[in-house]
């Protein structure tokens, strides 16, 4: 009986077809002829490739390229980005303040960092980075990218980008800097008795912070929260800030494959610390956290989205190791984020109530820079083409250490403006 167990086994193996009826036996087969399709293609590289490439090497390129084609988002940490990940999260790095993901293949802007050496350089949300110093984006990760554009503090780095609106490429140079960051700051109107909130990205002290500046204003009759430009941070921090404004239901829901894994963050009344009206300014630099926030309070009706749709990042990445002394790891999109009424931001981004464009007009710019996903790659390698001929980008500055707004900056500010309008038909409304 055993031999004829065996045998029946061994023929399980060698012919699918024969068995095609066991449904028991089925999925275990086809797996292993995956798993067996893997390391035939393994070998046969490691054997005839062109090059002599040890087969460590061509494990970490399959392992690279499994991950890259999941999500933009999801990639794998060899040795050396393990390490650069701890010094990110841990120590202080040479940086230029700037948020960026891929978008529809490219390496996209989401935002700069407000007061860092991109955002003085004058990188915008949504530009395309054609080439890092000589190097093109094309084909590269994310993690590559952000590993390039890091360095030793006071050295020179050199962004090619596309920017809608513009014929050729832009060439920005750019000082990298240690990057430290005011997450939270307040500033009152000029002649109003309104209270402007900036959120410029979250870290670990922005519900605590801004719970302090509400506390200290508690005489104005409205407030106006600018989430523009910020490209999101602890999930924790955007919570709180919600918490804040809303007294009662779910803020976010965190959703995973398997139905069990759904976890929900609910308001409770004790935290909250201001019933003002409220309006909050987003844009397409608003990602991730600063998009739960507003989309929480537009859900809860607590507040009037104004400005421009945003980025669309809703989903949750856990960096998880692959070896027992943590030294390599895979960074996996586990999980997606969800409003309250439950709606994903996932390459959806949030809608505001109210669109309002940027600058000081608010029609549309009928030459904004619009190319089909599938023509993408094509274009920018056309753009590469261009790069002898490149424009060099002023510097913007603007000064955040200012403590009031005035009526020149409203004027200057259409979305600002628009904010500041409805915020006083609000208060109008519920007196």
């Amino acid at each position: 009986m055993k031999r004829l167990l065996l045998a029946s086994a061994f023929t399980l193996v060698l012919s699918q077809t024969l068995f095609s009826k066991e449904e028991v036996v089925a999925p275990e087969q086809s797996r292993f002829e995956s798993l067996s399709k893997l390391t035939k293609v393994i070998g046969t590289v490691e054997k005839y490739y062109v090059d002599d490439i040890k087969l460590q090497e061509i494990v970490d390129k399959s392992l690279k390229g499994l991950m890259q084609e999941l999500d933009a988002h999801s990639s794998f940490l060899d040795k050396k980005a393990s390490k650069e990940m701890n010094v990110q999260t841990q120590g202080e790095f040479g940086g230029l303040g700037i948020t960026v993901g891929m978008r529809d293949g490219a390496l996209t802007v989401i935002s700069p960092i407000d007061d860092t050496p991109a955002f003085k350089a004058g990188i915008k949300a949504l530009d395309i980075i054609l080439k890092i110093d000589e190097t093109s984006s094309i084909n590269m990760t994310l993690d590559e990218a952000v590993n390039l554009m890091r360095g030793k503090p006071k050295t020179d780095i050199v962004l090619t980008i596309v920017r809608k609106g513009e014929l050729k490429p832009l060439e920005i140079k750019i000082q990298r800097d240690i990057i430290k960051i005011q997450s939270v700051f307040s500033k009152v109107i000029e002649n109003e008795n309104l209270l402007y909130l900036r959120i410029a990205s979250f870290d670990a002290n922005v519900t605590e912070d801004l719970e302090k500046i509400i506390a200290a204003n508690q005489d104005k009759k409205g407030l106006i929260l600018d989430l523009r430009n910020n490209p999101g941070g602890l999930l924790s921090q955007a919570i709180g800030v919600v918490d804040l404004f809303v007294d009662k239901g779910i803020i976010v829901s965190q959703k995973g494959r398997n139905a069990e894994d759904e976890e929900k963050f609910e308001a409770s009344s004790l935290n909250t610390k201001s019933k003002l009206p409220l309006v909050v300014l987003v844009n397409e630099g608003s990602a991730s956290a600063s998009e739960i926030v507003s989309g929480a309070l537009q859900d809860h009706k607590r507040a009037i989205i104004i400005g421009e749709k945003t980025f669309g990042k809703g989903s949750v990445q856990a960096v998880l190791p692959i070896d027992n002394e943590r030294t390599e790891n895979i960074k996996l999109t586990i999980a997606k984020y969800y409003l309250p009424s439950g709606r994903t931001i996932q390459a959806v981004g949030v809608t505001p109530d109210v669109i309002a464009n940027a600058g000081k007009v608010t029609q549309a710019d009928d030459n904004a820079f619009k190319i089909k996903e599938a023509d993408l790659k094509k274009h920018l390698e056309g753009e590469l083409e261009k790069v002898s001929d490149v424009k060099k980008e002023e510097k913007i500055l603007e000064n955040e250490t200012k403590k009031v707004i005035t009526g020149e900056d409203i004027l200057a500010d259409n979305q600002l403006n628009t904010a500041m309008a409805i915020l006083k038909s609000l208060i109008i409304m519920n007196k």
